[in-house]
């Protein structure tokens, strides 16, 4: 109760923080369970070719919902940051032109990327059955992927308007969609690939199509959905403050490609469905530190907004510190539950678990470094600074992550993949510690 008291103009200490955000981070952990839950039902009841058809068409859907994550963190900063300059009319103009935006683009990706699957499947190394599954899976995704982006937008504006609370109940009331529809479409009624694609579908209208009636309604008093008109440079601030979103998606389903190729040619359909399980876990850690960017973010946003210079001075320290004791614990954790983990996926093959558990307790490793890279690149986004986020996400999540992947497997083989994010989140982190330094005075948070 008391969680919806909390405004983005009061004074935040830990507990308020943890507080404000900690919804944004159980949404953000819901969130990624549609994979997880999609893969476990997959790999434990229709068989291992379909999983690795599943992990390998999934990065081009993630690339093409892509634009949900820019407009959520890109546009809500800036309506965040309209607030705080004591404009609510125009906040809620701009909102209501990126929603309408939104809904259009979705349509327009939808429908480029339906005739671009199967080629695509191919190129990625796909024939067969494995073929057939992506094309089966992807198709079935992309009928639901404006709901998706809208899920993904809202995630963001639910936090803006002061109501994280609400956005924690639809999201938990998706994932609980996900797991019970795949329970029955794939466990009981053996539907297949299809039947996981199905209940993903479904979880994401919920996701989305709930917060957009809840705002049609008009019962929120910070935000409200209006008439409105094109707002080109709403818009194309929003792109260029939320570049660094859209980049670290895009980049991070381009760099899944090429470990797909690299595990192909040196573990075969083994290695793909290894990464799976890896990929499936990392989701659910990762979307943690993602949450607490996104939960924080128009915190950042409205005090830039209102020169609130202490309190930006105290979210920066404050959230660093978060962040470190964050990732000591999940590495940590991640040692000891990687072989119950991989377990549940992949229990049924003794030669893939012993592969998929190497690989998550090398690549756990990974989680000393890259929720500080996340933070400073949310950060800056909400900052305004949408140039020196996608710098980060750019050197994170792509150069630093292709390098590592073609170079460490000449050296260490296998290994050398599940090391290469390690390796290339400990690089980005030397990048952004080097950004923020740089960048304290011009913004004044240290």
């Amino acid at each position: 109760m008391k969680i919806q008291q909390i405004q983005l103009s009061d004074h935040f200490t830990y507990p308020r923080l943890l507080r404000f955000t900690g919804p944004s981070m159980v949404m953000m952990v819901f969130t990624s369970i549609y994979s997880v839950v999609d893969g476990f039902f997959v790999s434990n009841y229709v068989g291992k070719t379909p999983f690795a058809a599943l992990n390998l068409i999934y990065p081009f859907i993630m690339i093409l919902g892509a634009l949900g994550f820019m407009v959520g963190t890109g546009g809500s900063a800036i309506v965040a940051r309209t607030l705080g300059e004591g404009r609510p009319e125009q906040a809620s103009r701009s909102f209501s032109m990126l929603i309408w935006s939104t809904i259009a683009g979705g349509l327009a990706l939808t429908l480029l990327g339906l005739p671009m699957l199967r080629p695509i499947s191919r190129w990625m190394g796909a024939e067969g059955e494995m073929l057939e599954g992506c094309v089966l899976y992807g198709s079935i995704l992309l009928a639901s992927l404006i709901p998706f982006m809208l899920q993904n937008v809202f995630q963001s504006f639910l936090i803006t308007a002061e109501r994280p609370k609400l956005g924690l109940a639809v999201i938990v009331a998706a994932g609980i969609t996900n797991m019970v529809l795949d329970y029955f479409f794939v466990a009981l009624f053996r539907w297949g690939l299809a039947g996981a694609a199905a209940a993903t579908a479904a979880s994401q209208a919920v996701g989305g199509l709930i917060p957009l009636f809840y705002f049609l309604r008009g019962g929120n008093p910070v935000l409200r959905l209006l008439p409105t008109r094109p707002e080109p440079r709403v818009l194309l601030a929003t792109f260029a403050n939320g570049s660094s979103e859209l980049m670290t998606n895009v980049s991070l389903s381009l760099v899944n490609i090429l470990f797909n190729f690299q595990l192909m040619s040196l573990a075969g359909e083994d290695g793909v469905a290894a990464y799976g399980v890896i990929m499936y876990v990392n989701f659910v850690f990762l979307a943690v530190f993602i949450g607490y960017s996104i939960g924080s973010a128009p915190i950042v946003s409205y005090h830039y907004g209102a020169e609130n210079v202490e309190e930006l001075r105290g979210l920066l320290r404050k959230s660093v510190l978060l962040t470190a004791l964050a990732g000591v614990a999940m590495a940590a954790l991640s040692e000891v539950v990687a072989r119950p983990l991989t377990a549940v996926f992949v229990g049924y093959d003794p030669e893939l678990l012993e592969l998929t558990c190497r690989g998550f307790q090398l690549y756990a490793i990974s989680f000393l470094f890259a929720g500080f890279n996340i933070f400073g690149s949310a950060f800056f986004t909400a900052l305004g600074d949408g140039l020196t986020s996608a710098l980060i996400s750019f050197l994170r999540t792509l150069l630093f992550q292709v390098a590592s992947v073609l170079l460490l497997p000449l050296a260490l083989g296998t290994d050398g993949i599940w090391l290469s994010v390690a390796v290339a989140e400990l690089a980005a982190l030397l990048v952004t510690a080097g950004l923020l330094a740089v960048n304290r005075s011009k913004y004044q948070y240290a």
